[in-house]
């Protein structure tokens, strides 16, 4: 199953970035705690790599804490540090500032001797789209400035966004790149809703997903569904999962996309566990 989706309005995203990167002073790049490398786009990697840089592994509370710990200590560098939170809670952000204010230690001791007191630091938020940055925002600024929504594509343009804690934040849409090396990377990403379901073929999607969490996680099948022994093939699995919620229609035939929707929609929620489909 392989999968792009990029829009005409994320290569303008990129070249904006790219083009605006002299405005702020550092960069905040949100990623999927669950998919910590496939929600990663390389080509903002490259452009964004000369500044200093804070990570959050956003959604940590879905993931699995071990792994996530393992992608902090694997991913930190002097000119990038890395957290985990949760933008809709605020769980972790409080140490924002702190960061900021560590990577950019020699360059406001520089402003300061010239004179320049009590500068806003100004920073850009980029990532990947439904990765959670507008609502990182919010709960930075305490209010609903950037517009969020829980399906990819929601912010359109950059926005300015001012702060209670002396940072001001540019937000800008979320960017995929124009074709994924490895097919995996294109399925994490549409497990976790970053890619429209819309151009997706959902059936295809969440057979896919059942054939991971065979390999990585039975149990949590197992659990979730009340399936004493999984049956070795997907498809199977699929069926008595169909079956154990009702998504037969008329005549014994299983509701694929009922059912579909339903796996989709609770592994997105959560109600599967906490999962890390990805590894330092």
């Amino acid at each position: 199953m392989e999968i792009n989706w990029f829009p005409g309005h994320m290569s303008k995203t990129r070249r904006e970035i790219k083009e605006n990167l002299k405005l702020v002073d550092a960069v905040i790049e949100i990623r999927d705690a669950r998919i910590v490398r496939s929600s990663s786009n390389p080509e903002i990697d490259d452009i964004c790599k000369n500044k200093p840089r804070v990570i959050l592994l956003n959604k940590a509370d879905l993931s699995d804490e071990k792994i996530t710990n393992q992608w902090i200590r694997t991913l930190s560098t002097e000119n990038t540090k890395i957290i985990q939170g949760n933008s809709l809670n605020g769980e972790g952000l409080k140490n924002i500032k702190s960061l900021l204010d560590i990577l950019l230690k020699e360059k406001m001791d520089r402003l300061r001797s010239k004179g320049l007191v009590n500068r806003v630091t100004r920073v850009m938020v980029v990532g990947i789209p439904n990765v959670g940055k507008s609502s990182f925002i919010n709960k930075i600024a305490k209010a609903s400035r950037a517009k969020t929504g829980d399906k990819p594509g929601v912010t359109k343009s950059k926005q300015w966004i001012k702060t209670k804690i002396g940072v001001e934040l540019m937000d800008t849409p979320g960017v995929l790149w124009p074709k994924f090396d490895d097919p995996k990377v294109g399925l994490n990403l549409a497990f976790t809703g970053a890619i429209k379901d819309e151009i997706m073929n959902v059936e295809d999607l969440a057979f896919e997903l059942i054939k991971v969490m065979q390999s990585q996680y039975p149990e949590r099948l197992k659990d979730r569904y009340k399936i004493d022994e999984l049956p070795e093939g997907t498809l199977e699995i699929m069926d008595l999962i169909a079956k154990k919620r009702g998504a037969v229609m008329s005549g014994g035939n299983i509701d694929y996309n009922r059912i579909s929707i339903a796996i989709l929609d609770e592994f997105r929620g959560g109600k599967l566990g906490k999962f890390s489909l990805e590894r330092p």
